[in-house]
């Protein structure tokens, strides 16, 4: 019986390399003319700021990175860390460009990639001008939730991050991230799992941001 090869090994056998958990794929400021689609596994986007390194993406299986050194020829703005073990393909300048040009199909999936990462950007913007840490919990869940969750069959969505990913992303030290899960834990709001966070019913995520909002809202009104 004969196996049959899918796209998927054809490309990896053309483009494709394994990391192991822990690879650093490219650093902030060095030049780059690589972009990398992941196969399998998962990686870490982080980047300088004020306080230390902040996470600025946990990106999985179908999502691509590291185009912007190819496409504007400046220095990598962030770093590139590989979190589980990993199959990428890496694609270079000239490759990427031929596959822009000769297909539309993924100059469209390029444009609409690039569009969401903007709108996720501007999410994340958002989530970082909320002065209340609890918000920002909240948000940030709610956001992982949309981008990386996985639904279950109840209904709930299981969310690949730990505390100290998510603090970093919200711009929070991870012990002001714990009070904020402790208490959505004991509202059953969120279950704790070996693999992150499972979040039970996003809907009454967003109704108790609604109502701390509408709280703090009042509080500040009866205060003045």
């Amino acid at each position: 019986m004969r196996v049959r090869v899918t796209d998927a090994d054809s490309l990896f056998a053309r483009f494709g390399v394994a990391c192991p958990a822990g690879t650093i794929l490219f650093h902030e400021d060095e030049p780059g003319n690589t972009m990398y689609v992941i196969q399998s596994g998962q990686v870490r986007i982080r980047k300088h700021a004020a306080g230390g390194e902040k996470t600025l993406a946990l990106l999985g299986p179908g999502e691509f990175f590291g185009e912007m050194a190819i496409l504007n020829a400046k220095p990598r703005t962030a770093t590139a860390e590989a979190v589980t073990d990993c199959r990428l393909l890496v694609i270079d300048a000239r490759t990427f460009e031929q596959m822009v040009v000769s297909n539309a199909e993924i100059a469209v999936r390029l444009i609409r990639k690039l569009a969401r990462r903007l709108d996720s950007a501007n999410e994340l913007i958002e989530i970082l001008m909320h002065r209340d840490p609890k918000a920002r919990v909240i948000l940030g869940l709610s956001r992982q939730a949309e981008l990386r969750g996985r639904a279950r069959p109840d209904g709930s969505v299981l969310v690949p991050i730990d505390v100290a990913d998510l603090a970093a992303e919200i711009g929070l030290e991870p012990e002001h991230v714990e009070p904020v899960i402790h208490r959505l834990v004991r509202l059953r709001m969120v279950e704790h799992d070996p693999e992150g966070f499972v979040v039970t019913d996003v809907r009454r995520l967003h109704e108790f941001l609604e109502f701390l909002e509408m709280r703090s809202r009042f509080g500040e009104a009866g205060a003045d």
